[in-house]
């Protein structure tokens, strides 16, 4: 088993986000196991696979804080076919970089996170046309505003593209609001990278908005120009990933909380 899990592994990569992640190019493993159960011992709840724990790439027991975390993980590794392959699972995959890449490095993957707050896509706003803007006053400004509470912080607001620099201020009060906890802080990174904004995502983690309606505000400018121009089926593709990823970091947050 060891040898097949491993080839759900990364090479390893810069950002720490990124740790447990495998090149996905190479041939696909064949399924070793019959029955995937959940277990629970001193570490957390766990993943077995013909009763023997899985292990991440790195080699650490595979354990998460909560039931409905890993009877997620359970359904992953019982849904796969004849092959284990890892882009079908995708709280496996969020889940190994919790544990081999963040658990290490927390303190740089929060930078990362509170680094959008320098550039929040909620801070970027249409001049026109004016039924655009109406859509961002009316879906951004109550994140926002629920934001510079909750941080203690104003924000700038640009129109354009063009950079807006915030106070200097804004980053370090967002990363003493990003949790250290490696599930939390993974599951905070990925829906941030996700959406393109920071406010989005602690509005999810702290349960202010629902994982769905934050992906769609995140997704309002895009919705405008397909329903000026339409959207192609890799778009389709494309956006369809970003939601499961969002979802499947929600899951994580809202199992560790």
């Amino acid at each position: 088993m060891r040898d097949i899990l491993e080839d759900l592994a990364t090479t390893a990569v810069v950002d720490p986000i990124q740790k447990a992640r495998q090149n996905m190019r190479r041939e696909l493993p064949k399924r070793f196991y019959k029955e995937v159960t959940a277990g629970e011992g001193d570490a957390g709840f766990t993943v077995l696979l013909d009763g023997r724990p899985v292990r991440t790439p790195a080699r650490n027991f595979l354990a998460v804080p909560s039931r409905a975390v890993a009877d997620a993980l359970v359904g992953e590794w019982a849904a796969q076919g004849t092959h284990i392959d890892p882009a079908a699972m995708p709280l496996t995959r969020l889940v190994n970089s919790a544990i081999d890449g963040v658990a290490a490095e927390a303190e740089a993957v929060a930078a990362d996170v509170a680094k959008y707050a320098g550039s929040d896509l909620l801070f970027y706003r249409a001049e026109a046309p004016e039924r655009l803007v109406a859509r961002q006053t009316e879906g951004w400004d109550p994140v926002v505003a629920w934001a510079e509470a909750r941080f203690g912080v104003r924000f700038r607001l640009a129109a354009g593209v063009m950079p807006v620099e915030q106070d200097p201020a804004v980053v370090p009060a967002v990363l003493a609001a990003v949790p250290r906890e490696p599930f939390r802080l993974a599951a905070l990174h990925q829906m941030t990278t996700v959406m393109g904004s920071v406010l989005l995502g602690v509005a999810v983690i702290e349960g202010r908005l629902a994982a769905e309606d934050a992906f769609a505000l995140s997704q309002l400018d895009e919705d405008w120009n397909a329903e000026l121009w339409g959207m192609d089926d890799e778009a389709v593709a494309r956006r369809a990933g970003r939601r499961i990823d969002l979802l499947t970091a929600a899951l994580l947050a809202a199992g560790d909380g």
